[in-house]
């Protein structure tokens, strides 16, 4: 789970994060508030800080990690 201590993340950041998960929710059909939805948010937060940095990037490593 991510340690999110200190971190700042923009609007920008933001709409990279929300646009892969739910882009991700939406090939998977996961309602965005289920809870394999939330694991994938938090996936997708410990990626983003790793330099999965575009919403391209962010939704390749997410759909890349083995399923909760």
């Amino acid at each position: 789970m991510s340690l999110l201590v200190n971190s700042y993340f923009s609007p920008d950041d933001l709409d990279v994060l929300r646009g892969a998960l739910d882009a991700w929710c939406a090939e998977r059909r996961v309602d965005i508030k289920s809870v394999e939805a939330q694991y994938a948010a938090s996936a997708a937060l410990d990626l983003y800080q790793a330099g999965h940095d575009s919403r391209e990037k962010l939704l390749d490593a997410l759909r890349d990690r083995k399923a909760a």
